[in-house]
């Protein structure tokens, strides 16, 4: 009894309480903001707001980048937490800059999707400098647009510290016509993490005997060679020359590049791959100073090539190791289409089996046609319809 008469006084003491401060003039409320019970009626009328003026801005954002930048809804959820967009009017200078310079809804969406704090750059001040840049090299609008939709980093980096720095040290090493070479296949050397070690290894090709025109091809086409460290250059030097490439001819370059990065675990599969196909290491070795390329091309291509040169046209594969550029070209552009106008050819006895490979594969196409098409063109009339692969062997 005594338990619940305490219990009862309580709940009316509070209750005069309650009834007390509502009794009480508005000034009395805001006399004290700072007190956490005065306050909270206040609070809890302002939370549900916030969190509503929030929730829809945060739709407006979502929304704008699915219909104005042609996100997916997934990408645009995504992107809305890392873009401040208060307004549309930046964001749509911005779109509007990059759709007068030739990019499309496309290319727009994957630069806004890498790099969504663009839409909050100055276009006039920040972006335009760049490409106004760029396009003065003769970098095409297209080609420009397929490059800024690949490394949109471009538009955010420095165009005073970075940008022309960069371009007067290629400039000073390149033509002007390889420098739009290279940033057409390896604009990310502009950015400074991977600069950072190509002045040393320049220099390094340089002290180890590769001629300037070896290292503008290094710069021009083979441009992650002069990523690594300069320690990692050193030793796939010391590796080609240990193999016997001459770094003051240009074959250097290409062994630089089979042996570089993730072409290294390549190599090696391309390695035990041709040892299962009868190859030595001497043959591997001869192949290689030819054609460093063979060395690099997928497993799967590789063991394609050796079944149709070996066990479908029938020659050896002691052949194949002195002729291994055959090994590095296209399996459907040109060595299936060559060998099925040879196999047709010889079933029908037009030409003898000793044949010889680089004959076959190393001509231009022009040249192809007129030594085996165009010249046995009238007793195999469908020889040209098994060339473009329009008719089978056994059908010609």
């Amino acid at each position: 009894m005594i338990q619940l008469y305490n219990l009862k006084t309580l709940r009316f003491v509070n209750s005069i309480f309650s009834c007390a401060f509502a009794s009480k003039p508005k000034r009395f409320v805001l006399a004290d903001p700072k007190s956490s019970k005065l306050c909270l009626p206040n609070q809890l009328l302002c939370r549900p707001i916030t969190s509503e003026i929030s929730e829809t801005h945060q739709d407006f954002k979502v929304n704008y980048l699915i219909n104005t930048c042609g996100l997916s809804p997934e990408g645009a959820i995504s992107v809305s937490k890392r873009v401040k967009l208060e307004s549309p009017k930046k964001a749509e200078s911005v779109l509007a800059l990059f759709r007068n310079h030739g990019l499309s809804q496309t290319q727009i969406s994957k630069v806004v999707r890498s790099r969504p704090k663009i839409l909050s750059a100055d276009p006039e001040k920040t972006l335009l400098p760049k490409l106004e840049f760029f396009s003065s090299l003769g970098v095409s609008r297209v080609d420009l647009a397929k490059t800024l939709a690949y490394n949109p980093y471009l538009l955010v980096i420095s165009l005073a510290n970075r940008i022309l720095p960069t371009y007067d040290f290629l400039r000073s090493i390149l033509s002007e016509k390889n420098v739009i070479a290279l940033f057409k296949r390896y604009s990310r050397i502009f950015m400074e993490s991977q600069f950072k070690n190509v002045i040393p290894n320049i220099e390094l090709l340089r002290e180890s005997g590769m001629s300037p025109r070896g290292i503008s091809l290094v710069l021009t086409y083979c441009t992650p060679v002069l990523m690594v460290r300069p320690e990692q250059l050193g030793q796939l030097v010391a590796e080609v020359k240990e193999m016997g490439f001459n770094l003051e001819k240009t074959t250097s370059v290409n062994a630089l590049r089979a042996l570089c990065g993730k072409n290294k675990l390549v190599w090696n599969r391309s390695r035990e791959a041709l040892k299962r196909w009868g190859w030595s290491d001497d043959d591997i070795l001869s192949a290689v100073k030819k054609n460093p390329q063979c060395m690099i091309v997928s497993e799967q291509k590789l063991m394609q090539a050796m079944d149709l040169l070996v066990n479908k046209m029938g020659w050896s594969s002691e052949m194949i190791a002195k002729y291994p550029v055959v090994l590095s070209l296209s399996l459907e552009r040109r060595l299936i289409p060559r060998c099925s106008v040879v196999k047709v050819l010889l079933l029908k006895g037009l030409m003898n089996d000793n044949l010889n490979l680089g004959s076959v594969l190393k001509p231009t196409d022009k040249q192809f046609l007129e030594m085996f098409v165009n010249r046995y063109i009238g007793k195999v009339p469908q020889l040209l319809s098994v060339y473009q692969g329009k008719v089978d062997i056994q059908d010609a």
